[in-house]
């Protein structure tokens, strides 16, 4: 039997989800629970940016991270949820998602997950691991709730920086951990080698430069961020052209996401991908910068290029140890809510804590 959503748990699912990353921190998404136990994930076509991401595989991909938070949060609370990418793309091209909670053959009631803990670098984990078939049923949901609250908890941790990072190597053993965690959700993430990364970097300051010169692209990313980089530690600069600035890195250490196919549904899970892996990253004190100009050239002018062996090209990346940052502004929790049952208690329980009110908040960022 299915469980209701009472105000405490949609409050934890749609806070976790409302913390995913996305394109410009542009948040293009909306929730609706349409039955008790049913969350949709729907894009939020006010925040879409048209200029840059004209196909909306940006939007996609930004949607597919707050789909996996909130599949998280969820398996942390003891649901099993499950998942239906794009149930209705003709009739209904917005909805996203379909996210049916579920109830545990173990539990009556979701199981009580508390905000997740003071923001600070936790230590080194095991990677994500698909349980043994040998191992018995109870071990297996047992060691995937404390992967899932585990995950949950490094939502908070997580970070995206523009600014240098540690000149630090990440190790091969803690490589493989990403790789897996993206390979969970159908993608697949590669770390290019020295020669490839000057190459890249090279395009990406090609890219660059181009996009400098588009008026309508400078416009949008002016309208929703306005300083988007600080100009003495601008990573574009500093690693492509004319690299060679002591403030970054000298070894920038960058990573390529890819999907067998670009399709919608691929964009939706290179998302889920791209937050797993940046979770799994999260525990390890590792935090990751963006170097998309290529793929947003590509996108608006109906390129090709940039093109990589194991796929298609969704993510740019440099990874690396340090390079805190401040968590960023994110939406109130019921403004991307549809659904006016589930909206209207959140709605209350906010402003019962903006007037000193007992209940405890969710707080996330980044």
């Amino acid at each position: 039997m299915p469980i209701a959503l009472t105000t405490v748990v949609a409050s934890r699912l749609l806070g976790a989800a409302g913390a995913a990353p996305s394109v410009l921190n542009t948040q293009p998404w909306r929730f609706t629970v349409r039955r008790p136990d049913v969350v949709d994930v729907l894009a939020d076509r006010y925040r879409w940016l048209r200029v840059r991401d004209p196909r909306g595989r940006s939007l996609h991909m930004s949607c597919g991270a707050a789909l996996f938070n909130l599949r998280i949060a969820a398996q942390a609370m003891g649901f099993e949820p499950a998942v239906r990418l794009l149930p209705d793309p003709e009739c209904a091209p917005e909805l996203l998602a379909r996210v049916t909670l579920g109830t545990p053959a173990s539990a009556s009631a979701p199981v009580p997950v508390p905000a997740p803990g003071p923001a600070s670098a936790p230590a080194a984990t095991a990677a994500p691991a698909r349980a043994s078939a040998a191992a018995p049923a109870s071990a297996s949901e047992a060691s995937a709730s404390e992967e899932a609250r585990r995950l949950y908890d490094l939502i908070r941790v997580r970070r995206t920086t523009k600014g240098p990072f540690a000149d630090r190597m990440i190790p091969e053993a803690v490589r493989a951990e990403l790789c897996a965690a993206a390979a969970l959700e159908g993608a697949r993430l590669s770390f290019p080698g020295e020669r490839a990364t000057a190459d890249l970097l090279e395009h990406v300051a090609a890219a660059q430069a181009e996009l400098d010169r588009d008026a309508e692209y400078q416009a949008e990313l002016a309208a929703w961020d306005p300083s988007p980089y600080v100009p003495d530690t601008d990573p574009v600069r500093d690693f492509g052209c004319q690299a060679g600035y002591a403030r970054f890195e000298p070894r920038p250490q960058l990573a390529v996401l890819t999907t067998a196919a670009d399709t919608p549904v691929d964009w939706l899970r290179a998302g889920q991908a791209l937050q797993h892996m940046l979770l799994v990253a999260a525990g390890h004190a590792i935090s990751a910068s963006y170097l998309n100009q290529p793929l947003d050239l590509r996108d608006m002018r109906g390129r090709r290029n940039p093109r990589h062996r194991s796929g298609h090209l969704q993510m740019i990346m440099r990874l690396g140890y340090g390079g805190i940052a401040p968590r960023t502004f994110r939406r109130p929790m019921t403004e991307p809510i549809a659904e006016e049952g589930v909206s209207g208690l959140l709605q209350r329980r906010t402003h019962a804590r903006q007037d000193g009110g007992a209940e405890g908040g969710v707080e996330f960022g980044g």
